[in-house]
């Protein structure tokens, strides 16, 4: 069985989605960001990285959205959440996630992470400031070049797309209106009409 270890509203919950959509037999463990639990022992003999998601499978433990992302699209081929068969396309496929996981991600981090690479009150609050203007470029270039639709990969719902709009679901405590981008917004209420979705997100915020 695998173990995704998540915390609620983080980025392991584009793991939790696709976990749910392909039907793996898999237990979710939630790790308590605000009690410090990723930084705990157990947690950190699980992920030294102190972060989530991490995935337990059976050879080992991995880290890090686009590699935790494609290997579930592998090892559940016939859901047919990446085209495997295509390496150009599953560039694209990676090449997207990857710009979620290094560019998007990390702006919105420095609104709520900003400790991370400064340590001045000045400079902490620079950082905050900046937030809604980057993600605005973000999604700006989204929603003009990378979102094909109704899916991010056009007419196959992939990879890309739980993780999409699990990073969307940030845009308004990053300052940022979603309707100001139409494809991205109806993206979002697309993804949240499928029942797996719906099963996931249950389980990943219960108790919150």
């Amino acid at each position: 069985m695998l173990k995704l270890y998540y915390a609620p509203g983080s980025c392991a919950l584009a793991t939790h989605l696709v976990l749910s959509e392909v039907g793996a037999d898999y237990e979710a463990i939630r790790v308590d960001f605000a009690a410090g639990q990723q930084r705990s022992p157990e947690y950190l003999a699980v992920n030294p990285k102190g972060r989530v998601p991490a995935l337990v499978t059976d050879r080992g433990v991995l880290t890090e959205n686009p590699a935790v992302l494609l290997y579930l699209a592998q090892i559940f081929p016939s859901a047919g959440l990446a085209p495997l068969d295509d390496p150009f396309a599953l560039a694209e496929v990676q090449s997207f996630n990857s710009y979620l996981c290094s560019t998007v991600h990390v702006a919105h981090a420095h609104g709520s992470r900003g400790a991370r690479w400064v340590d001045s009150q000045a400079a902490l609050d620079d950082m905050k400031r900046k937030v809604p203007q980057t993600m605005t470029d973000c999604f700006t270039l989204i929603e003009s070049e990378y979102l094909r639709g109704p899916w991010v990969m056009g007419e196959q719902y992939t990879i890309c797309d739980p993780y999409l709009y699990t990073i969307t679901r940030w845009l308004e405590r990053d300052g940022v209106d979603r309707a100001r981008f139409p494809k991205v917004a109806a993206h979002h209420d697309r993804i949240e009409a499928r029942p797996a979705v719906a099963r996931a997100l249950a389980e990943h915020f219960a108790g919150t």
